[in-house]
């Protein structure tokens, strides 16, 4: 039996891409999982097909509609989770909002404003107020809990635009110092780093512009990578820590739902050059 069978994890933004690789990673592990998001109904990204695959994968699934740049939204959804559950083992931290048109290179005078309150509002203010709601479940969830904050190397060095880089910092900060605050509670806080990760929105980029993805993660594996860790015996020694999906795939043995191992992000060797 794993050892996360049985633990109750929130997993944000879960309709799609490495959110919902990640809540079916913890059902493969025989985890409740709730997932959140907007969409709704049958289709391929919906969080009820991601609930649905959560329960065929051997945990149990729970889709729960919230739009996390509604402050009133994210207390309810706890509220809720708090009913149903009475505490929960892991926050993870994952909604992010793609601006559209997607903010890629040019000077940050070029952009609409409306891309900070997308990149930094939804990918970083939302994932506090969510830990902010979710402290009392963890505390009430006992030895083994933790907030994981999903990154990116962007916090490390240039990619996009600079306020994609200031929401990525900025959440390995607030991770960091979370870890500080909660330790005396037993809870760990860590941030997890894909590399290259083809979701359905890179996918159908790549598409588009003829770009080969072959070679990417998967969200199943950065999933698996995040699975692995959170049931480490060691979670609270990496608390405030970056952690690295290809790292925790070495040490953990984990493969993508293809049997490989996809290669090391190609930068960076350069990224933590710099910091």
């Amino acid at each position: 039996m794993s050892a996360l069978s049985g633990r109750i994890a929130v997993v944000t933004g879960a309709s799609r891409g490495i959110g919902k690789g990640i809540a079916i990673a913890l059902g493969e592990q025989g985890c409740e999982v709730y997932v959140t998001g907007r969409t709704r109904g049958d289709g391929a990204t919906t969080i009820d097909t991601t609930a649905r695959e959560v329960t065929d994968a051997g945990g149990r699934g729970h889709a729960i509609e919230c739009d996390h740049g509604d402050d009133a939204a994210i207390e309810a959804l706890f509220r809720t989770i708090g009913d149903a559950s009475g505490h929960i083992d892991f926050l993870v931290n994952n909604v992010y909002k793609v601006p559209d048109p997607p903010a890629w290179g040019g000077g940050f005078w070029e952009h609409p404003l409306g891309i900070w309150d997308d990149q930094v509002g939804i990918g970083l203010r939302a994932h506090y107020v969510a830990s902010w709601y979710a402290a009392p479940l963890l505390f009430a969830g006992g030895p083994g809990a933790a907030i994981l904050n999903v990154s990116s190397p962007g916090g490390l060095g240039y990619h996009f635009s600079c306020s994609y880089g200031a929401g990525k910092a900025g959440l390995d900060r607030l991770t960091a110092d979370m870890a500080l605050e909660l330790e005396p509670q037993g809870v760990a806080a860590v941030v997890l780093y894909p590399g290259s990760v083809a979701t359905e929105f890179v996918r159908s980029v790549a598409e588009a512009r003829g770009m080969d993805v072959s070679a990417a993660q998967t969200p199943l594996f950065v999933g698996r990578a995040a699975a692995a860790l959170l049931g480490a015996g060691d979670l609270m020694a990496r608390s405030g820590t970056i952690q690295w999906v290809e790292d925790l795939a070495e040490e953990f043995d984990v493969l993508d739902e293809h049997g490989r191992r996809p290669p090391r992000y190609a930068r960076r060797a350069e990224l933590e050059g710099r910091s």
